[in-house]
């Protein structure tokens, strides 16, 4: 047997890596479905649009949010409501109750 045989380096390599991973599944696994919902909303276009409104305004833009908040969560609790009692989301019942 030659030294190359036995790689012993190897062995606190695969260690680190198997502690790794399990430290992203733990971290993973608290974020939950969460993460992937956020990531599928924001596509390329949107981050590059978020980006250059984020470098042109920086903080200055904040405002906006204590006004859409409110609607946002409220267009929500609309949607919920409705799909809860019609079995059908907002766009099934704007459909069903207006012309095309």
């Amino acid at each position: 047997m030659t030294d190359s045989d036995t790689d012993h380096g190897a062995v606190p390599v695969l260690a680190a890596r198997i502690a790794l991973r399990r430290a992203h599944k733990g971290l993973l696994g608290r974020l939950g479905p969460g993460l992937i919902t956020g990531a599928s909303d924001d596509d390329p276009s949107g981050i590059a649009t978020y980006s250059q409104t984020g470098a042109q305004f920086g903080y200055a833009m904040c405002w906006v949010m204590l006004f859409c908040f409110p609607l946002m969560a409220a267009i929500q609790e609309i949607s919920a409501r409705m799909g809860r009692t019609s079995g059908q989301g907002i766009a099934g019942n704007i459909r069903a109750h207006y012309p095309p």
